[in-house]
């Protein structure tokens, strides 16, 4: 659930310091990026060396780098950030950060970010249950920020009761447990083909394309990292399976790829087909290497079977199903052509903003806009719906099918940072 998000960690003056070791390690062993930022008064407690270690980055500790003066941008990481996690906070960085100080470059940060704000508070008893820190602990929840409570047992003063910094364990748990919450596709089940197809003339020889499995890679590990049980049947293919939520089915011709995703189909909520499969196949499959001889060979060839097709014979009314096209020539046409073979239906302008809904949900803030009317020629963009999509908060990087400078003008008015001219692929 954490994999591939980025982590801003600060670390405050606190005997509790060292637990930030651990807590790094563990959200690095989970797969995040982790940034660290800390105190002048943490460096009695923790060496930036160790963090830095751990962290596999250079550790930021001062508005600018001391070695070279280049400045340490407080605003570009709070953007870069998914989620900052304070840990430990002292009382005394707690009483800033509810008072808007800004003295240091991690209280910087922290009024510069935009992302959820994690506090874990680390301190004395009788400073935890003092009425100015419970006052400035409630202003920050008030502000949206989200305390790790602290635990019961033996404080650094010697007495017992509460103070504790949560552990590195319950910390990262807490973390997992807010993200689960949030996951779109939790609890679903998505069916993802990836890479080509073999289909064999002889024992060494076989009828391929140029498929790495890439795309079809990255879209099965982003629904697993938004909760989704994914099974992906793929292609021969050199690349791994690292999310522990994606099952993977390995297959080398079309009839196993059809096989293996027909079965899995059945179940699925969503199924994105993005393998590219081969159309034909050998009538027959020497059984021996076919040997040079003098003259030309010809190989009959036989269609194969079309997965993509066979599934949309089958799907459900509340089954998502997603195809790809690859055109080297009229590919509006092509791609119009092939949604009326398989039956499927165009999308209406709701279902792209509910579409658009979710982008922003997975943390999308930019797309590719493109206008094609109904009988698949270009027409010019479509003001009102690019409208609606930026009053979502989704940058429009760039529109398609756009023939006169005025409708140019009237875009780059609306928010939209670039054009695109000529011709535009259907989506």
């Amino acid at each position: 659930m954490l994999r591939d998000k980025n982590i801003i960690v600060g670390v405050t003056g606190s005997i509790a310091a060292y637990k930030s070791a651990f807590l790094i390690r563990l959200l690095i062993k989970r797969g995040a990026n982790v940034k660290v930022v800390m105190t002048q008064s943490s460096l009695d407690f923790i060496t930036p060396l160790t963090l830095s270690t751990l962290s596999r980055n250079p550790v930021l500790i001062d508005f600018t780098n001391e070695k070279n003066r280049e400045w340490n941008n407080h605003v570009d990481l709070g953007i870069w950030a998914n989620m900052m996690v304070i840990a430990p906070a002292s009382a005394n960085t707690i009483a800033k950060m509810a008072n808007g100080i800004c003295d240091n470059l991690l209280l910087a940060v922290y009024l510069a970010a935009r992302c959820k704000v994690y506090i874990a508070p680390a301190m004395d008893l009788d400073m935890y249950k003092h009425p100015s820190t419970i006052n400035n602990i409630n202003r920050l929840k008030s502000f949206g920020n989200i305390m790790i409570n602290p635990g019961k047992g033996e404080l650094a003063s010697g007495l017992k009761g509460e103070g504790r910094m949560a552990e590195p364990e319950e910390i990262v748990a807490f973390l997992e447990h807010e993200f689960s919450n949030k996951l779109i596709y939790k609890g679903k089940k998505v069916l993802v083909t990836a890479g080509p197809t073999f289909e064999p003339i002889d024992p060494v020889r076989f009828i391929g394309n140029f498929s790495t499995g890439k795309m079809g890679f990255a879209i099965a590990e982003e629904f697993a990292n938004q909760g989704a049980e994914v099974t992906l049947v793929c292609g021969p293919n050199y690349l791994e399976t690292i999310h522990p939520s994606i099952k993977r089915i390995d297959v080398s011709t079309a009839e196993e790829l059809y096989e293996a995703s027909t079965k899995v189909f059945k179940t699925c909520s969503i199924a994105v087909l993005s393998a590219a499969v081969a159309d034909y196949k050998p009538k027959k499959i020497a059984t021996q290497k076919i040997k040079k001889s003098e003259g030309g060979k010809t190989i009959e060839l036989i269609p194969t079977k079309d997965t993509l097709s066979e599934l949309g014979k089958i799907k459900k009314v509340n089954q998502i199903l997603v195809g790809f096209a690859l055109e080297t020539e009229n590919e509006l046409k092509n791609a119009k052509d092939k949604i009326a073979k398989n039956g499927w239906q165009e999308n209406t302008d709701k279902d792209y903003l509910e579409f658009a809904k979710e982008l922003k949900d997975l943390g999308i803030v930019e797309i590719l806009f493109t206008d094609v009317d109904r009988d698949g020629s270009l027409t010019e963009p479509n003001f009102k719906a690019i409208k609606k999509l930026i009053d979502l908060g989704i940058q429009i990087i760039a529109s398609g099918g756009i023939s006169d400078l005025l409708s140019i003008k009237k875009l780059n008015n609306m928010g939209v940072s670039a054009v695109i001219l000529g011709k535009a692929l259907y989506e």
